[in-house]
């Protein structure tokens, strides 16, 4: 990343730009803010309203449309199975779907900049708080430095698993990616080296770790529990990084502090995170207990055109449900709620799990309960827990298909309950980012796939395009990177 932008101008477009979700203060006066001109690195952290805006910065950051604002959905999706590509259009990542993504692909810089923008967003706040630790108090100094670590760590999590070699391939002792945890104003750090995928990973967790004991249990309403990191959501994003590493007892670690030990499976203490109505939660409860951690678009700033996943996806009917992917499943029941999430149009089916017209004003989930409970199955599996993980398994199927019963050999040995499990994290999970990094991590190839016009081919872990390249951009001007 080179760093060319001066601190006075960095903090002031984190405290100008439209916060990511509503403070604990007046939510119009939050969503209209008064003009706030020019404040430079010398006074930025004098107030706590400028504080917080830089906190709202960095989730601001994370919104951004080359990240979890669009492309990261858009780009992990199309390199997977589960969808055709109908347009061939670059900008709505045909390279992605075809496996020809290159060092100057767009995208690849894209994101790269998306995501290290935000890592040092996060190393500014918690740099300035700790050089000002009394101006918002010691409670709230250690909470928004918990959510800077939070948000660095969900940064991090993005770009590693796209960028490097899957952490199972060899215990991550492949090059990762440079770590970035200094406030950098110029570039004259630009030059370091990459570190390996298990010191990304072990930053990843010391980050959640350190969160989780400064995060708030909860805060004073449903928006914010949904938009601000609190301690349940640092909990379940481990659940995800261990579950990626092969750390199976401490995926069932983590789970066991937010998972009740019997169904109906709720967290019992923080925000009360359980499964709640499918349907509702993706078109009129967006902030339900069951989102734990979710993207919001508002009409002041959402993201629409090339790189929303709800205008690629569906309304602009560029990518339809793969027949021969998830969709064609025909142990995926017509009965299954979740089957009501597409449309039919020239014959195929398109997906509507993001189904609002312009603006796209749906908010795209980050982390849902449902995942961590597959998470814990899948973990449980893994380690001859498989009582529990069927519970957990049958928790997930039969709130969207309440008479569903697995067939036996689906869930009577290890090997068939964890491909039962993965095939359900396809059902569950689809459009929402994971099916490429489901494979990956299971060191799997990307299937070909075709239409009557457009070919994809497979792609095995031994080819170099199994993960994304280092973008030219960064090769140019980080002089250690390839050391």
């Amino acid at each position: 990343m080179k760093n060319t932008y001066k601190s006075k101008k960095i903090i002031a477009l984190a405290i100008a730009g439209l916060l990511f979700t509503a403070s604990s203060c007046d939510q119009e006066k939050t969503l209209n803010p008064a003009p706030i001109t020019a404040i430079s690195g010398v006074n930025a952290f004098d107030t706590p309203a400028r504080i917080l805006g830089l906190v709202n910065g960095i989730y601001k950051a994370v919104k951004s449309s080359n990240f979890y604002g669009g492309n990261y959905y858009i780009y992990q999706e199309a390199r997977g199975e589960e969808f055709i590509n109908r347009t061939s259009n670059t900008f709505t990542a045909f390279e992605a779907w075809n496996q020809t993504l290159n060092s100057g692909s767009n995208f690849v810089a894209g994101f790269w900049e998306a995501g290290y923008r935000t890592i040092n967003n996060a190393n500014i706040l918690i740099k300035g708080l700790n050089e000002n630790p009394k101006i918002v108090g010691e409670t709230l100094n250690k909470q928004y430095i918990a959510e800077a670590k939070f948000l660095r760590a969900l940064s991090y999590y993005a770009l590693v698993t796209f960028y490097a070699r899957p952490y199972n391939e060899n215990k991550g002792t492949s090059p990762g990616l440079p770590l970035r945890l200094q406030a950098e104003v110029d570039n004259a750090n630009n030059d370091l080296k990459r570190s390996s995928v298990a010191e990304v990973y072990a930053q990843i967790i010391k980050d959640l770790n350190e969160a989780e004991a400064d995060l708030p249990l909860s805060y004073s309403s449903a928006l914010l529990n949904t938009t601000r990191a609190h301690r349940n959501t640092a909990i379940a994003l481990k659940t995800r990084v261990y579950l990626n590493s092969g750390n199976y007892e401490k995926v069932i670690e983590e789970a066991k502090k937010i998972v009740s030990t019997a169904a109906p499976f709720a967290a019992t203490t923080g925000v009360n995170h359980k499964l709640q109505n499918i349907i509702e939660i993706f078109t009129t409860n967006y902030t339900s207990t069951e989102s734990i951690l979710s993207v919001p678009q508002t009409d002041l700033d959402n993201v629409t055109g090339q790189p929303s996943f709800p205008y690629v996806f569906n309304a602009n009917s560029e990518y339809n449900l793969n027949p021969t992917g998830i969709w064609g499943d025909t142990e995926w029941k017509s009965t299954d709620l979740r089957r009501t999430f597409a449309r039919t149009a020239s014959g195929v089916q398109f997906i509507t799990k993001y189904n609002k017209p312009s603006p796209f004003l749906d908010y795209l989930p980050i982390i849902r309960y449902s995942e961590v409970l597959l998470n814990y199955a899948e973990a449980a599996a893994r380690t001859n827990d498989l009582t529990k993980s069927v519970e957990l398994l049958k928790a997930v199927r039969n709130r969207s298909d309440v008479n569903y019963v697995f067939p036996v050999a689906a869930t009577s040995s290890q090997t068939s309950l964890v491909n039962t499990i993965l095939n359900e994290r396809r059902i569950e999970l689809i459009g929402e980012g994971f099916r490429s990094n489901d494979l990956v991590r299971n060191l799997l190839p990307f299937p070909a796939k075709a239409s009557s016009t457009l070919t994809a081919p497979e792609v095995k872990p031994s080819q170099d395009n199994y993960v994304l390249p280092l973008p030219n951009i960064e090769i140019v001007t980080n002089k250690l990177l390839l050391k």
